[in-house]
């Protein structure tokens, strides 16, 4: 069978981390199973690809506000990368000619560009799977957003399947965003999508950090994931690390504008902090920190919760307020600490860190997983291969008949 992951990518890496556990699982179902990633995230390869996955990388968009995005790279206008991506995934669709496409996020892709390649994958007898991560955005926003598309009821036109990445009992989309009944029997609940990224699996991760052996105090990791917009957050941590009586080490992200790249080293150094922009997966080295300060991106918040470590999250609360739903529903939950962005201050950010270092791991840890399921990305990979079979025999049947 052959499948295509397609998303847009225009803010972080969330999108691409999420597809890339989805394929692992996927490929260890099936070994057969030929995967093909459309993303334009940058960094994809440095991730570390599963075997049987190929790359499609788009050109890169960057967001600008919500629904509204241009070109990252190119000098050129926002109407002709939308035209040349489209275009590429159009090809890329009549080309390989996917069983099964996954699409994260955005229904028809950024700006509409994925609706010429939905409509060649229909033609051609392709079956289309929506997935989401637990939760979009308040749902007045959503609704807002989708109302004048009737978007649900195109969704349900256009999908076969949608996968949600997440928990009824944490948010319940189906509610909130007024899932219509064609949409809502298609709907499966996957729980959550975890990255395998622990150290036993990928042994060559470089810590940027003493390791428990050799340390004289605990380390506290600060991480604002791809990191495009972490810096206010990251220079705060820096500041409430001046004498504390832990360690501070902090990764920025690859995504880090230059200039305040260049602003967080400096201050790094002024602070005693131990600074990376990059350290590919990442979550690999949680177990092996005391404490960790991060924002509520969906990968970030989940792995930190798997792992018990305790955890203090600055949410993003603008242009979407999602992170701020999930980190709220987590500390309801009793997994972690929330810092408003309001509540930003290094005074206020150090009492929380001191705070989750007093928090014992062991009982986060069941904590979390006695309320949530991980196993999202073989779950959504078993959906995945049952509507591919459904697919693939469909075909058959097909041509056995014309036979």
């Amino acid at each position: 069978m052959r499948f295509m992951f397609y998303s847009h990518d225009g803010f972080g890496l969330g999108h691409t981390r999420r597809h890339l556990a989805v394929a692992s699982a996927l490929g260890e179902l099936n070994p057969n199973a030929s995967i093909l990633l459309a993303t334009g995230a940058d960094y994809v390869a440095r991730l570390g690809l599963p075997r049987h996955v190929e790359v499609l990388k788009l050109p890169s968009l960057r967001k600008v506000a919500n629904e509204a995005y241009c070109s990252r790279h190119l000098l050129i206008p926002g109407d002709e990368i939308r035209a040349l991506r489209s275009e590429l995934l159009r090809a890329t669709v009549k080309g390989y000619r996917p069983d099964v496409v996954l699409v994260d996020k955005h229904p028809f892709g950024a700006s509409g560009e994925f609706r010429a390649g939905l409509q060649a994958l229909r033609r051609q007898g392709g079956r289309a799977v929506l997935g989401f991560r637990d939760i979009l955005d308040e749902p007045e926003q959503v609704l807002r957003e989708w109302r004048p598309f009737r978007m649900q009821q195109r969704i349900a036109h256009n999908f076969d399947q949608i996968l949600v990445y997440g928990e009824r009992a944490v948010f319940d989309p189906v509610s909130a965003y007024h899932f219509p009944p064609g949409m809502t029997e298609r709907t499966r609940f996957c729980g959550y999508v975890l990255n395998d990224e622990r150290a036993a699996v990928i042994p060559d991760v470089e810590s940027p950090f003493p390791s428990r052996l050799h340390r004289t105090r605990p380390v506290v990791l600060a991480s604002a994931g791809g990191g495009e917009d972490g810096f206010r957050m990251l220079a705060a941590f820096m500041r409430a690390a001046v004498g504390a009586p832990w360690q501070g080490c902090v990764v920025s992200g690859p995504m880090s504008p230059d200039v305040e790249l260049a602003e967080l080293e400096r201050l790094a150094k002024a602070c005693g902090v131990i600074f990376r922009a990059f350290v590919p997966h990442l979550s690999s080295l949680f177990d092996s920190a005391d404490a960790l300060v991060c924002m509520g991106g969906y990968n970030t918040l989940t792995e930190a919760v798997a792992h018990g470590i305790p955890t203090v999250c600055v949410p993003r609360n603008v242009p979407r307020r999602e992170q701020l739903i999930r980190a709220e529903a987590f500390a309801r939950l009793g997994l972690l600490q929330v810092c408003l962005p309001t509540e930003l201050h290094p005074a206020w950010l150090r009492q929380k860190i001191d705070a989750a270092l007093a928090s014992p791991r062991v009982p986060l840890r069941a904590r979390a997983r006695a309320q949530l399921q991980f196993d999202g990305a073989r779950l959504a990979a078993k959906h995945l291969l049952q509507i591919g079979r459904e697919a693939v025999d469909r075909d058959k049947a097909s041509a056995l008949a014309a036979a």
